[in-house]
């Protein structure tokens, strides 16, 4: 459907407001004495312009949206832009319920450490299980998934089975920079049907938005395929990256030497 020239006019007009807010910007980072630099340094890591990321971007979109509504005639007063903000809004209402309820469950497995167990008795049956490296790193990479289904924070599991399954791969030959490479693999690829994922009920809330009848089940019911999908993918990858004997990256092989 081709666009309106109201339409036209608030795309030209967005672009105009977003190059002014742009420049902007840029007149206040990129010169030395800069007024968004930090004032003592002049650097740009603890600057007001890094400080005040968030609140630059929300008035970046406020900017830029109110001009296209002047433009395209659909904001005529502050009270249309009240009321296009409190609709945009609606959505964290069903969020925040969702979050209350997930935050409960959160909190209760790990009370429990029910997360901590899994891990380590995953990592005693690699252990007894004595397979080559192949195999092994493709069974790592699939109790990553499995273990991602129950503790959402990647650093988290990280920190729990990098003790644990690093020094027993490096006692095989194996490089830690290889076992991050499997590890990564499988929390990647199973985020996105994990309950415990911190963005998870963000996910079905808007997922709601375009189906009023959709839950948790209908968003793993939707995602899985692609799960499935990238993990066979990512494996077969690896598999040939493993047959090949190619280097994780700069200075990272896939084996170490342990005198």
């Amino acid at each position: 459907m081709p666009l309106s020239a109201d339409e036209k006019r608030g795309l030209w007009y967005a672009a105009t407001a977003g190059a002014v807010f742009t420049a902007i910007l840029a007149w206040g980072t990129v010169p030395a004495d800069g007024f968004l630099r930090d004032p003592e340094s002049g650097g740009l890591l603890h600057s007001p312009f890094l400080s005040g990321i968030v609140a630059l971007i929300f008035l970046g979109a406020v900017i830029v949206g109110v001009a296209y509504g002047i433009g395209a005639r659909t904001i005529r007063s502050d009270g249309d832009v009240m009321r296009g903000m409190g609709k945009s809004i609606e959505t964290l209402g069903v969020y925040t319920v969702l979050v209350f309820f997930a935050a409960q469950f959160v909190a209760y497995f790990g009370w429990t450490n029910l997360g901590l167990i899994f891990a380590v008795e995953g990592a005693e049956l690699l252990r007894a299980a004595d397979l080559g490296v192949i195999p092994l790193m493709l069974v790592f990479v699939v109790l990553s998934a499995v273990i991602n289904l129950v503790m959402g924070s990647a650093s988290a599991k990280w920190a729990i089975m990098a003790p644990v399954f690093v020094p027993m791969f490096m006692l095989l030959g194996t490089s830690p920079e290889l076992v991050q490479v499997a590890y990564r693999i499988g929390d990647s690829c199973s985020n996105i049907v994990s309950p415990m994922m911190s963005y998870f009920a963000l996910i079905v809330a808007f997922f709601e938005r375009y189906d009023k009848q959709a839950g948790i089940g209908t968003v793993i019911a939707t995602m899985l395929p692609y799960t499935v999908a990238f993990m066979i993918g990512w494996m077969v990858m690896l598999t040939a990256w493993l047959a090949l004997g190619l280097p994780v990256g700069p200075g990272a092989p896939l084996e170490v030497a342990i005198s």
